[in-house]
């Protein structure tokens, strides 16, 4: 018979071979896979020896690799050559001036589309509005734009579009470090985007009022992260399966994030926030989450409309309305989600907006389906994106 003291102490060391495994699948994900150690001679003899082969695992038996932070909705398909925006592609990259007496720091690479349009008389004599947009992990900048198609959307608004790219220096997934303490309180990656988006509005221009910001997955907790550190530089903020801000701060902890939310850290981390600037103003939010994505589950957006409210201060009275757009046929030529619309209202100012779309998964939504992290059924999450960016203003 087993005493209770020795199943209770079995039972602690498999939770803690279990936690061990999931922190070594983390690791390879985001760091790739760890050197072997080297062996000896009677070793690597015995391992050169004819053995004989594995035998293949069915399909239905096959562990899925874990990916916390991306994950393909299928193998891309042959993708069909279409002819580029008629606009400029420039590539480019920003490196912050180093301090006296240290070693220059790590230099950002960024794509910048500007649009072959000729701008209207507003545009000329303030400037073009400037969308900044935060790829995922597992994507470049030139995936991302290629994906959603916004290139081809700027040159008919006349928007200029910069992609901030993560290097595989900084991360071997390119992953943004939404989930890193220093990163969240406005260190890291942020001071780098910022820069660029400070050079590209010195270089070219660009109307101060009108930069917007925006990203899917871990790139829409950088975006987030980006807005509530220097709220004064945008007009408004767009998030496409983003996780909630304030939490994480390790590996685990992101994946907790993904998967769960933060409840106990989602008001705190705003009111820490408002702590540091007492006079935030006003950021206008896009909220767009799939209700089938298992990657960034939607609870991480019930999550985030609460850190808007309580970032903008929406009153109790806050006008909240409603609809439901229906779908199309998933097979048809031009298939389509239902999805639910929630806008948050206040005088003529809709400062929030949230879009739940059934059945989409972790992509893109309306997204270039050869192209991993895009569902092309519809809604176009790049339009949506677009048009509420249209209506505001940063005074």
């Amino acid at each position: 018979m087993v005493k209770p003291a020795t199943k209770w102490l079995r039972g602690l060391l498999r939770a803690g071979k279990a936690q061990q495994r999931t922190a070594t699948k983390l690791a390879k994900v985001l760091f790739g896979p760890v050197p072997a150690k080297p062996r000896g001679r009677k070793a690597v003899a015995k391992a050169t020896q004819a053995s004989p082969k594995p035998r293949a695992r069915p399909v239905s038996d096959a562990v899925p690799a874990l990916a916390p932070f991306a994950t393909p909705l299928s193998p891309p398909r042959v993708r069909k050559r279409t002819a580029p925006p008629p606009g400029k592609w420039l590539a480019s990259h920003y490196a912050p001036l180093p301090e006296l007496g240290q070693l220059p720091g790590r230099r950002l690479p960024y794509f910048l589309y500007l649009p072959e349009k000729a701008p209207s008389a507003a545009m000329r004599s303030r400037g073009r509005p400037l969308l900044v947009m935060l790829h995922g992990c597992e994507q470049s900048a030139t995936q991302f734009a290629e994906g959603t198609r916004m290139n081809r959307l700027a040159e008919r608004k006349g928007y200029a579009v910069l992609y901030p790219q993560q290097s595989l220096r900084s991360h071997a997934r390119r992953c943004w470090k939404w989930y890193d303490k220093l990163t969240q309180e406005g260190g890291g990656d942020v001071r780098l985007i910022v820069g660029a988006i400070e050079q590209v509005a010195a270089r070219y221009a660009i109307d101060r009022a009108r930069i917007y910001i925006c990203g899917i997955s871990a790139g829409a907790g950088m975006a987030h992260i980006v807005a509530l550190n220097h709220p004064h530089l945008f007009a408004a903020l767009g998030l496409h399966s983003g996780p909630v801000f304030g939490a994480g701060h390790n590996l685990i902890g992101a994946l907790q994030v993904m998967q769960h939310g933060a409840a106990a850290r989602a008001d705190a981390a705003i009111d820490e926030v408002l702590a540091r600037q007492p006079e935030f103003p006003r950021l206008p939010t896009i909220l767009l989450q799939g209700q089938a994505d298992k990657v960034v589950r939607p609870i991480n957006q019930t999550q985030l409309v609460r850190q808007s409210v309580r970032v903008n201060r929406l009153p109790a009275d806050t006008l909240v309305t409603a609809q439901r757009l229906p779908g199309g046929a998933a097979g048809g030529r031009n298939p389509a989600h239902a999805y639910a619309l929630h806008d948050y209202q206040v005088g003529k100012d809709v400062l929030l907006r949230v879009a739940q779309v059934e059945h989409l998964e972790h992509a893109w939504s309306g997204g270039d389906a050869s192209l991993p992290f895009n569902d092309k059924a519809k809604p176009d999450a790049s339009k949506m994106l677009l048009d509420f960016f249209a209506s505001h203003r940063r005074t």
